[in-house]
């Protein structure tokens, strides 16, 4: 793995725009705009380097959901800050007939450098962003700058592939709903959204674009419907379920919660099992059960125990997007525990590998059960945050 800088292409922010990465600047505290997508640099790795990423992915993944296995099976769901005992019970059946319910992809957060063994940071299987630049612009840039090489990027296909298999999950006759919140200010979420209806479209889907805002509630027939007052039977929703399930309208999506089988009247993509691997206590799930192994970090749930004394921890809420409210602790620094309303996982410190003065994390996309793709995050402080950037890589 080899960082090298290469001079941007004239006109880059209009050619990645044109390909769907409408928000290829970050603007700043100071107001200034700066690049997200930065192809002033770029990351190579060898090919066994990638085959070896690929199966430590799909062995966590594996990991993750014997994980998730194993609290359903030990109604473990308050480790999880889930204490609503209905919509546990609703995880739960989501989790056991999970083979009946349409699920697409998720994207792992890891630590490594190229001289040692990939470690978990987290893994977000329920709302994942940055899966436009991953999936298209930086393909299109290889293809441009490195005609003939090669990159960790089957994401395209495998998704269009996973939406023809799974089609026959979904509720006949009717188009697939693809949700948002209206209140993505820099349109990633919307992008996202975007492609992923793209995706099904191209695997012969009917689809119906809309804000989650404009969901409304059926109060006659007791279901959800859209602007024009159709059914929302399936609906993809880049909106995470904690927020789909405790908010004013939560008590609707439970009652009418399809969960396979042809129950209820609204199946959600991605299914409500996925928040067993969207919450960090997940990791510490992952510690108890698989203790010293290679690929991750010791975590906790109780405190950090002997992470304060040795190599430092990370203070981690169980629920957040982009590094919100992550603290970190250098060993010997006083403990700091974290009350019941604001649960958290301890985990150990794992300063992200340094390049050149930038702080990398790579984020290893899984489309079903297989490893499909790699997207670079870059940034000069040690969280990764809204204010990364993302680079391109190829397989040199």
């Amino acid at each position: 793995m080899e960082r090298h800088t290469i001079e941007p292409r004239p006109g880059w922010q209009q050619t990645v725009e044109a390909q769907g990465l409408i928000y290829p600047l970050t603007r700043y505290p100071d107001d200034s705009l700066r690049p997200y997508w930065d192809e002033s640099a770029y990351y190579s790795f060898t090919l066994p380097e990638v085959e070896a990423l690929e199966e430590v992915v799909e062995e966590l993944h594996g990991m993750c959901l014997a994980a998730a296995e194993h609290i359903v099976a030990r109604d473990r769901f308050a480790d999880l800050g889930i204490t609503d005992p209905r919509l546990a019970a609703l995880v739960a059946e989501s989790w056991r007939r999970r083979t009946e319910l349409p699920s697409l992809y998720g994207r792992f957060d890891l630590h490594y450098d190229g001289t040692g063994p990939a470690k978990m940071l987290e893994y977000n299987a329920d709302t994942p962003t940055s899966l436009v630049e991953a999936a298209s612009p930086q393909w299109f840039w290889m293809e441009e700058r490195f005609p003939g090489a090669d990159q960790w990027n089957s994401l395209h296909e495998r998704l269009v592939a996973a939406w023809k298999r799974q089609a026959p999950l979904l509720p006949p006759g009717a188009p697939v709903h693809f949700a948002h919140s209206a209140g993505d200010e820099l349109g990633e979420d919307l992008m996202t959204v975007a492609y992923l209806e793209e995706t099904a479209q191209q695997a012969g889907l009917a689809t119906v674009a809309i804000p989650v805002e404009e969901i409304g509630w059926d109060r006659l027939s007791g279901r959800f419907v859209d602007q024009r007052l159709r059914f929302v039977r399936a609906c993809f929703k880049l909106y995470p379920w904690e927020w789909l399930a405790t908010d004013d309208f939560g008590p609707h999506v439970l009652d009418t919660l399809d969960n396979g089988g042809g129950t209820g009247s609204t199946l959600w993509i991605e299914p409500a099992w996925k928040m067993l691997l969207s919450n960090k206590a997940l990791l510490a799930v992952l510690w108890e059960l698989y203790p010293g192994h290679p690929n991750l970090l010791p975590a906790y749930l109780d405190g950090p125990r002997e992470l304060a004394h040795t190599r430092g921890y990370a203070a981690k809420p169980l629920l957040g997007r982009e590094g919100a409210g992550v603290t970190l602790h250098q060993p010997g620094d006083e403990p700091v525990l974290r009350g019941p309303d604001d649960p958290c996982c301890y985990q150990e410190l794992a300063p992200l590998p340094d390049f050149d003065g930038n702080r990398v994390v790579l984020g290893a996309w899984v489309v079903e059960d297989e490893a499909a793709g790699l997207g670079i995050r870059e940034s000069a402080g040690p969280v990764t945050d809204e204010y990364a950037r993302f680079l391109p890589h190829v397989i040199r």
